[in-house]
């Protein structure tokens, strides 16, 4: 028998023997019932809190663990690099930035709603030493590259909204570095060894695309001291194939390498009950009802962080609304949600994606029908907005005739009315009349459309400006 159950039926036994005595008597006491003084404490008892114990603690690990487990697994299939690699791809080795040199089309089935408005970047370094980023002047064109840590908590923006589209190079500090910033540089302090950087830069519509793709190579990313990095790759995760605790075993691989938060050491003390420490995962001296209890928590796990969609995401006018994605702190169930869900998410001051699936009527939307999405105005934005469509099913780009997929600000001949409102017809066929030319084309079957702002404004997020209807026409 284990050695953690034999000392926990040896307690068991005392207190089953303190009871018998009558060491407490219940004749004085208030009126009010405490299962734990009356429970006896026999194996079974015993057995059953055991099980629970797991349960509840493999819960808390994964919600706390999960972020960390998947930005190991993303930075091993960001830094996998295609060949031949597709214009679509942002991929590269480690230590090293790529764009994405072409936007997505209809037949890009590999990445979900896929984002046209701009450029992709990426870069995953393993911070041995500080790294210079360098950025050009964008001249006022939007661009973004989020720092991220491996809890996927963004800890720096580095673009036109936080630190302007003039030249600048900034340093990249991992943790413990005590050397000298060389003049010039601003620092960034990064709270783990490897970090993920995900960039955007703007696409307008109908533009030539190669002083752009130009602009690309003007941002630069170095190791400080000016050697290039030795070859590398990331070592690979533990096999999880048919180990029911296989994401604890991950977990507890890259554990090794990153520390535990000061503020999260208390939390993570309690998980030596189920065998995940710093030191890995050993699961050898757990009771069979602790065993049971943790395969049920990571089978719950999942939809315990779901359930904090129910605080981040609501209904606004009819559109899905998320926000507080970059402001998770201490709740963990909703980082581990953006982690998975959102990946790469950024704070709504940075841009909002809200996501519409029905009409005015709650109906779901769909080409056999046809619609209208009237803007009141112009979405207030500091920088720029879109409209996109997407297949319901697929989630990709529609194939249509005129090759447009999205409608916004830097949309060539845009309509706008006296009033300043804008309407977007949603159909299948081509539109008559004077909005013609905001023909948002859709699918003949289910569509949803993903209204994306860059630097809302506070009318925005404060919900004073409406949000569009989307309304049937007969």
């Amino acid at each position: 028998m284990h050695r953690r159950l034999e000392n926990a039926l040896s307690m068991a036994a005392l207190l089953a023997a303190a009871m018998l005595a009558g060491t407490h008597s219940d004749a004085a006491q208030p009126n009010y019932p405490d299962e734990l003084l009356t429970m006896p404490g026999t194996p079974d008892i015993v057995a059953k809190g055991m099980e629970a114990d797991g349960y509840s603690l493999a819960i808390s690990a994964f919600s706390w663990g999960y972020p960390l487990v998947r930005m190991e697994r993303v930075m091993r299939e960001y830094t996998d690099v295609p060949s031949p690699k597709p214009a679509t791809s942002f991929h590269a080795p480690l230590n090293q930035m790529a764009w994405a040199t072409s936007l997505a089309t209809p037949g890009a089935k590999d990445l979900p709603t896929p984002d046209i408005d701009a450029y992709a970047t990426s870069a995953v370094l393993n911070l041995t030493e500080p790294y210079v980023l360098t950025v050009p002047a964008t001249h006022d064109r939007y661009y973004v590259i989020d720092l991220f840590n491996m809890w996927h908590e963004i800890e720096h923006y580095v673009g036109r909204r936080a630190t302007g589209t003039r030249a600048g190079t900034y340093l990249i500090v991992p943790p413990g570095w005590k050397g000298k910033v060389p003049a010039g540089m601003k620092r960034l302090d990064v709270g783990t060894h490897k970090v993920w950087l995900w960039g955007r830069l703007q696409a307008r519509q109908g533009e030539d695309a190669a002083p752009v793709l130009a602009l690309q190579q003007q941002f630069g990313l170095r190791p400080l001291s000016g050697k290039a990095p030795a070859v590398a790759v990331l070592p690979p995760l533990p096999d999880t194939a048919d180990d029911p605790f296989g994401f604890f075993r991950q977990l507890g691989f890259v554990l090794q390498s990153t520390p535990i938060k000061p503020a999260d050491k208390a939390l993570f003390a309690r998980f030596r009950r189920i065998g995940l420490t710093q030191e890995g995962f050993d699961p050898s001296a757990l009771s069979e009802a602790t065993r049971q209890g943790m395969a049920r928590g990571l089978r719950d796990g999942p939809l315990m962080v779901m359930a904090s969609l129910a605080g981040t995401s609501r209904m606004r006018d009819g559109w899905n609304w998320v926000n507080g994605l970059d402001d998770a702190r201490y709740d963990y169930p909703l980082r581990a949600l953006v982690a998975s869900r959102f990946l790469g998410a950024q704070g709504e001051q940075e841009a909002m994606y809200p996501q519409r699936y029905t009409d005015s009527e709650g109906r779901a939307l769909s080409g056999e029908s046809r619609y209208v999405l009237k803007l009141a105005s112009a979405p207030p934005v500091d920088a720029f907005w879109s409209l996109t469509l997407y297949g319901a099913g697929d989630k990709a780009l529609v194939a249509n005739p005129l090759n447009r997929y999205r409608v916004g600000s830097d949309t060539p001949g845009l309509k706008v009315a006296a009033d300043g409102s804008i309407t977007i017809p949603l159909q299948a066929t081509r539109p008559e009349g004077d909005n013609a030319a905001n023909w948002l084309p859709a699918p003949k079957d289910g569509f949803f459309v993903i209204l994306r702002m860059y630097q809302p404004r506070p009318q925005v997020l404060d919900n004073s400006w409406p949000m569009p209807q989307v309304s049937k026409l007969p």
